[in-house]
């Protein structure tokens, strides 16, 4: 699955400047699409997420960037069969430096400075949590939407690439809208089936007004 810029906002909790900056930096880059250019498409993996979530989370305990870089460094070139240390390896951080643990539970590294371990930062929990998210966002949704008091089924779909939702009326042939919000995107697509039914109706005059025309030249033929 892919996961577009907005989604991996919502998801992670970065900012749009963050993302940007840590792809531009080659911190963590999009692993499935990268930018092409102003307003271009980045696409991000499942292990991207939780790359970028296990570092906005060292951040929010007080571990500066640098030092994160820092600590991916040391990783990288001591552990070389790893090769995505953010989405592979077990960290603790007291607030200063960041430890990592091996497989060895005995030994726990300490990547940056000897310090005290205060608590520890559970991978497994990030990587849980952000199924469960990517699993609600994924799934197509059934609404009613009442246009003029008729009532009509309509379905929400996540649009994983761009973010927000798009939104369409089956019983309504290429009838579609969207929108960034839920709500939003409900209110576009009353707006669509309303359009639809105008110009349904409008289609169904000019056909009924050419119907009578033509009926009228038959019976002055005759």
């Amino acid at each position: 699955m892919a996961f577009g810029t907005k989604q991996v906002l919502k998801l992670t909790g970065l900012t749009t400047r963050q993302v940007d900056y840590w792809d531009r930096s080659h911190f963590i880059k999009p692993s499935i699409k990268e930018a092409s250019g102003y307003g271009s498409t980045r696409l991000y993996s499942f292990t991207d997420l939780v790359q970028l979530k296990v570092a906005k989370t060292l951040m929010d305990k007080g571990i500066s960037l640098q030092k994160i870089r820092k600590a991916m460094t040391y990783l990288k070139k001591n552990f070389p069969d790893v090769k995505k240390p953010l989405a592979e390896m077990k960290f603790l951080t007291d607030g200063e430096t960041i430890f990592v643990l091996t497989r060895d539970k005995n030994v726990i590294l300490d990547t940056l400075s000897k310090g005290q371990m205060v608590f520890a930062l559970a991978i497994g929990e990030i990587v849980e949590g952000l199924k469960g998210e990517v699993e609600k966002i994924a799934q197509d949704r059934k609404y009613k939407v009442v246009v003029r008091g008729k009532s009509y089924d309509v379905i929400l779909h996540p649009d994983l690439e761009e973010g927000g939702f798009w939104v369409e009326c089956p019983s309504l042939s290429g009838c579609a809208s969207q929108g960034e919000t839920v709500e939003e995107a409900l209110m576009m697509i009353k707006d669509a089936i309303l359009g639809h039914l105008e110009v349904e109706a409008e289609m169904n005059g000019l056909e009924n007004r050419a119907a009578t025309r033509g009926g009228k030249r038959k019976k002055g033929t005759r």
